[in-house]
């Protein structure tokens, strides 16, 4: 039986009350401060103030503490607006925000299904939210978006801790490699390279993810009005959105 599924253990007020709900939260403050390195059963139990075994009466694995520690986080997640692209905004921001909060995160999704009560009913909300696209196309356009953000975050989280394990922030990086990237460019070798770091944009996280998050929504909404049928489109139709 699935953890979702296993009912607890009796309560035992002493030598000290304890939950599943309690378990995760306690995880979950762990990770926040040190990392999933942090979270192990021995250390999660001197936390808690009980003996490590006690702990398997509410889960069989280290696994099954990760995956209500994802889940615990989903609930964080709430889609929200009118429309498939409100919604799928709301959610790609929902989540970059929540591996703010919980930089462990973006280290856990993407991996295997998130099958969680939280999980669930975020997905529950997205497609209904996408209930007026072909249903044979709607999981392609969820996953697409997932794929967006979970590079994004990944990438902002890399370059945290980056910054943390150098102690070099973006502009003493740029000082630092600055005079090795003039000598490249020198070379003639990289000129559409040169023109970017020099002329473009120098947007920060912020702007880059909600730029991209656009392009992507534009290529989605054009890719499901260019499936309607013909019958079904009227005089000035837009694609949704």
């Amino acid at each position: 039986m699935l953890v979702w599924e296993r009912p607890e253990p009796p309560d035992r007020p002493v030598p000290a009350p304890l939950s599943r709900d309690l378990i995760v939260r306690t995880a979950v403050e762990l990770a926040d401060e040190a990392g999933l390195e942090s979270v192990s059963l021995r250390k999660l139990a001197g936390a808690l103030d009980v003996g490590p075994m006690r702990l398997y009466g509410y889960i069989d694995t280290k696994d099954e503490l990760l995956d209500l520690m994802v889940d615990a986080v989903h609930a964080e997640i709430r889609p929200a607006g009118d429309g498939w692209r409100e919604v799928l905004t709301s959610v790609a921001e929902a989540t970059r925000r929540a591996v703010h909060r919980h930089e462990w995160f973006a280290d856990l999704i993407g991996g295997r299904p998130q099958l969680g009560p939280n999980a669930l009913a975020r997905g529950e909300a997205v497609l209904a939210a996408l209930g007026g696209v072909d249903v044979d196309i709607v999981m392609p356009v969820v996953t697409a978006v997932d794929a967006y953000v979970i590079g994004a975050v990944r990438r902002e989280i890399a370059e945290w801790r980056a910054e943390r394990a150098t102690g070099l922030d973006k502009r003493q990086w740029q000082k630092t490699f600055g005079p090795y990237l003039e000598r490249t460019f020198a070379t003639g070798r990289f000129p559409a390279l040169e023109t970017v770091v020099r002329d473009g944009a120098h947007l920060d996280a912020d702007e880059t993810f909600r730029i991209g998050l656009g392009f992507l929504l534009d290529g989605i909404g054009a890719g499901i009005e260019a499936g309607r049928p013909e019958s079904t489109r009227q005089q000035g139709d837009h694609p949704p959105g």
